[in-house]
């Protein structure tokens, strides 16, 4: 018999290009990093679809590999049998036919499935991994359930952004207990969904700071020319801000203020004293980055994205995923997601609340980062099976 890990797909929808297709096609056909293009070590035996559109590849994609596609999780899950017979689950909810309500965000039903998930565990009277892609819930409370149940039921979990595992420009990885006085991120697109992506930008690298993650006391969230008011005030290091958007390569001449039709800017402050911003700048930027300021000396870093070709950065990510399958821990502390779910939670609040500030005492998540390097890439740009035509072939 295989000694392969047999995997369960929950999944919102599978379109080219969706994270479905990014992540659980990997786990089909293979995954292309910097280092080869590398076969996948588990197997995908069972999907749930949560819904399929004109564009959907999942249906074909599952027959050509020969996975059953099944009209329930519990039956996902039970993958033929008649309770739990899979290994490990990879939660897959983002993209999707789904509604976005009053407060701005997109009702991914995450929860929901993480729901049905903990229940086919419950009643089979064991648990194996999951991982849950991006934040874990639109809501913080949804969240939080969703981290007690994990807890209550000991699954091992793992979640959260790609970011933390693509290309950084220069490469910078902080010692844990560095101190850094303050930080700054940068980033583009949807105020939510890359908001998130932006935060955990900021959050894979402040929390290797001085006495490790101590949680967060404040949140909120700005928009339009009160962001240059802030910085203007000092609420934001306009320093920081020329230092991580200098370290991305490509974007047009001018300052900032000339191409932004919409910023948005989240102001975070830490339960030790550690205040940091986060600029969306859609129009000036398209990459993310991250700037701080470390004994006194300030540096900006470019988080690098691969938004064609093979999306080699979910490659690693899927490298982390296969490992953490198999050990049952976390490559890095899944309370980095749990802290950000809460901040981009506030974030909206706060955008839906007048822009007020937002007092988090709820946010008292204290954790210490990882003391082994996850997979990642060790160069500035993808470089090998990354860009190989060959590789991308396969792909």
């Amino acid at each position: 018999m295989s000694d392969r890990l047999r995997v369960a797909a929950i999944i919102t929808i599978y379109h080219p290009k969706s994270h479905a297709d990014v992540i659980v096609t990997k786990f089909l056909k293979g995954m292309s990093t910097d280092e080869g293009f590398l076969s996948p070590e588990i197997d995908i035996v069972s999907i749930y679809l949560d819904h399929a559109l004109e564009n959907d590849i999942g249906l074909g994609l599952a027959e050509k590999y020969d996975v059953p596609v099944y009209p329930s999780i519990r039956r996902a899950l039970h993958a033929g049998a008649s309770e739990l017979n899979v290994d490990a689950v990879l939660l897959v909810g983002e993209h999707g036919d789904y509604p976005w309500n009053e407060r701005g965000r997109h009702m991914y039903p995450r929860r929901y499935f993480f729901e049905q998930i903990a229940g086919v565990f419950g009643e089979s009277g064991r648990s194996v991994p999951v991982f849950n892609d991006k934040h874990l819930a639109y809501s913080f409370a949804d969240a939080q359930w969703m981290w007690d149940r994990a807890q209550e039921l000991e699954i091992p979990l793992m979640a959260g952004s790609s970011l933390p595992l693509c290309w950084r420009n220069p490469y910078v990885e902080y010692d844990k207990e560095t101190k850094v006085e303050e930080a700054l991120s940068v980033g583009y697109g949807g105020i939510e969904a890359y908001g998130y992506h932006a935060l955990e930008t900021l959050q894979c690298m402040v929390e290797r700071r001085q006495g490790g993650e101590t949680g967060v006391v404040s949140v909120q969230c700005l928009e339009d020319d009160a962001v240059w008011q802030a910085r203007d005030e000092g609420l934001w290091s306009a320093e920081l801000a020329t230092a991580a958007c200098d370290a991305i390569q490509h974007k047009p001449e001018g300052p900032m203020e000339d191409h932004v039709k919409d910023p948005a800017v989240f102001l975070v402050e830490y339960a030790d004293g550690l205040k940091t911003a986060t600029l969306m700048l859609s129009g000036y930027v398209s990459d993310f980055s991250y700037a701080a300021r470390v004994d006194g000396q300030v540096q900006g870093v470019e988080f690098y994205l691969q938004n064609e070709g093979p999306f080699a950065h979910f490659g690693y990510l899927c490298r982390n995923v296969q490992d953490f399958f198999r050990t049952k821990k976390a490559p890095y502390p899944p309370e980095r997601t749990l802290l950000t779910t809460g901040i981009i939670d506030a974030a909206m609040n706060s955008r839906h609340e007048d822009h007020r500030k937002i007092e988090t005492p709820y946010l008292n998540i204290a954790y210490s980062s990882y003391d082994q390097l996850p997979h990642r890439p060790s160069s500035t740009r993808p470089a090998g099976a990354s860009i190989d035509p060959q590789a991308l072939d396969i792909i």
